[in-house]
């Protein structure tokens, strides 16, 4: 089992000196992994006050979820410069939310992340939860299931076929193609819930699974499902992302990181957001007292 690190980049310090920083000492403790989050546009609550309410019901489990001043990075963007200050690290997005971008755009700039790093990109996507977010871009929000489920083949075509022949319900590209492709075909990996839909999808087209919850002993009867959707298919059963929240609390931290063994994830990242800590210093130091833990 790999372990790794939720970038924390609504409560560390917004410029590249702080950001190299952490990404540095995160490789130099011997993290596997680093994990950054996606989000384009924040809601102003005030506009749009039943907000909270919408994003519950697209599938937001934060009882406060991010709004117009959480602070974050565009996700290929910070990924691209983290390929240049680190070395050796993973570099996972978790997730991108796929189907509110056009896909050539995302095939390219994940084409460019994996091939600037040295073959060190993972690339998770999912269907995300913020229906104003998905407006403000200019995309339906309703029927992001199916896009996704017709994005994710077309991805892998664009990094390992030269031209392009894919014409899908939502997607086309015909006679187009990647120049220059990425190191190698790049791993995608599945965000997905309890949801019958989101299993099958796991299941049928991805790498790994992040899933949504973070009990892993709830998670069981859903990996048994995704298994067996991928045995159905011929598919080995997919790699596990588990995440640890609340790394204050070591005890915990470590009963926690036991029960993603037993499940079977093959990759855990520690979050240290959401805890009361500032600044990258903060940060770190959680790090380093759960790691000691974990470990």
């Amino acid at each position: 089992m790999r372990l790794g690190a939720v970038f924390p980049q609504t409560e560390i310090e917004p410029d590249a000196g702080a950001i190299r920083a952490y990404a540095q000492a995160v490789e130099a403790l011997g993290f596997d992994h680093l994990l950054v989050y996606d989000h384009v546009t924040g809601v102003d609550t005030g506009v749009h006050p039943d907000f909270v309410e919408q994003a519950h019901r697209g599938g937001a489990r934060s009882k406060r979820p991010y709004d117009v001043h959480s602070r974050f990075h565009e996700v290929m963007v910070l990924l691209g410069y983290l390929a240049a200050v680190t070395e050796r690290v993973e570099l996972v997005s978790s997730i991108l939310v796929l189907p509110q971008r056009q896909t050539a755009l995302a095939a390219k700039q994940a084409a460019e992340v994996d091939l600037l790093s040295g073959g060190r990109l993972r690339l998770g996507v999912g269907v995300g939860w913020n229906p104003i977010e998905y407006r403000s871009m200019g995309r339906s929000f309703a029927d992001r299931g199916a896009r996704l489920s017709e994005q994710i083949p077309l991805l892998r075509r664009y990094w390992t076929e030269t031209p392009v022949a894919f014409e899908g319900e939502h997607e086309w590209a015909v006679g187009v193609g990647l120049a220059p492709l990425p190191a190698r075909p790049i791993p995608i990996w599945i965000a997905g819930g309890e949801r019958r839909r989101a299993l099958e999808r796991v299941g049928r087209l991805g790498d790994g699974w992040m899933p949504v919850g973070t009990d892993p002993h709830a998670l069981r009867p859903l990996l048994e499902r995704i298994n067996a959707i991928a045995a159905e298919a011929g598919r080995e059963s997919p790699g596990i992302q588990g995440r640890i929240d609340g790394c204050e609390d070591l005890d915990r931290a470590g009963t926690v990181l036991e029960g993603w063994r037993r499940l079977g994830a093959t990759h855990v990242a520690l979050n240290t957001m959401n805890e009361g800590l500032s600044g990258v210093d903060a940060h770190l130091a959680a790090l380093e007292r759960t790691l000691a833990v974990t470990r």
